[in-house]
């Protein structure tokens, strides 16, 4: 949806990029985190059609000059190199996306795994009351991100939460298998959305559970930030969730709170921005390393 139509030429501008497996969303926000405008295409299956169709969709927001630029990626990033190795449902090779965003943009440009970015725009949300914030996405797949102190956690920063493996009902399973938005639809027929029967999201939260335990026990954050599209129905299972969780508590792992995402469809872009922010935020433009490059 197409917001307003930024014409501020000499205000500090950036770009915030969301590549999905099927939808790009691009947005331009002022140097206060104001978003502006917004655009969105379908993500091309192949990715020189994306970077096409990138340079086109980025003149309808019609702003001259970005300070700097974050681009959210569904997949593994090589972040030394600024690229895109794995993804989750694209079938792209393994592509330069920071360098090529970059050639059009004419700016700095920071690429990061979007659920990473997400949990930073949302711990930056509740940074004056948690420094140690643990971000969970449960939509078609699982994952997770740490920020600490509002900055995402290196140690973290490749993680992959809903690969972890559980015993379950006999058998060695990925918890995403077992408590995803997928496998909730192929369990129960169901959407998480579509779901008001409380035996059903005793199940599912039991599931949730089983994975959540193990990150609380490793990890130990301060609280725990829920989004993704199964925590439409956060208020169905929240407090089941907090009773299956409380079956694993002792005095050395206690189970922190747990919150849903404020901003759960925009949390990516808004965290591309914090993150282009905090890498390139100063009063002059920083040279792009491209132009560094040319020099």
């Amino acid at each position: 949806m197409l917001l307003t139509t930024c014409y501020l030429y000499d205000s500090t501008m950036y770009l915030a990029v969301d590549i999905g497996g099927t939808k790009t969303l691009l947005a331009c926000f002022d140097d206060k985190g104001k978003l502006l405008d917004t655009v969105k295409f379908p993500t091309p299956r192949d990715y020189d059609d994306f970077l096409i169709d990138f340079e086109h969709y980025l003149k309808i927001l019609k702003v001259v000059n970005y300070q700097a630029a974050g681009v959210a990626v569904p997949g593994k990033i090589d972040r030394v190199h600024g690229r895109a190795v794995a993804y989750g449902n694209l079938v792209w090779p393994v592509v330069s996306i920071e360098a090529d965003v970059e050639r059009i943009v004419d700016c700095p440009v920071v690429i990061e795994n979007d659920t990473k970015l997400a949990g930073l725009s949302e711990a930056i949300l509740i940074k004056k009351e948690f420094k140690n914030v643990l971000y969970i996405t449960i939509s078609t797949g699982i994952s997770c991100g740490l920020i600490t102190n509002g900055v995402i956690d290196p140690a973290m920063q490749d993680s992959e939460g809903g690969q972890i493996w559980l015993q379950w009902h006999g058998k060695q399973v990925q918890w995403e298998d077992v408590a995803s938005g997928r496998a909730i639809v192929e369990r129960f027929g169901k959407r998480a959305s579509e779901i008001h029967d409380q035996k059903i999201w005793q199940q599912i939260a039991s599931d949730i559970a089983l994975g959540m335990i193990n990150l609380i026990v490793v990890i130990q954050p301060e609280v725990i930030v829920l989004g993704g599209g199964v925590v439409t129905g956060f208020n169905e299972f929240i407090g089941l969730l907090q009773q299956s969780l409380k079956r694993y508590e002792l005095p050395l792992t206690p189970i922190p709170p747990i919150r849903k995402a404020q901003r759960p469809e925009e949390a990516v872009i808004y965290g591309a921005y914090e993150l282009a922010q905090q890498r390139f935020g100063h009063h002059s433009k920083p040279k792009s390393k491209l132009a560094k490059t040319k020099a």
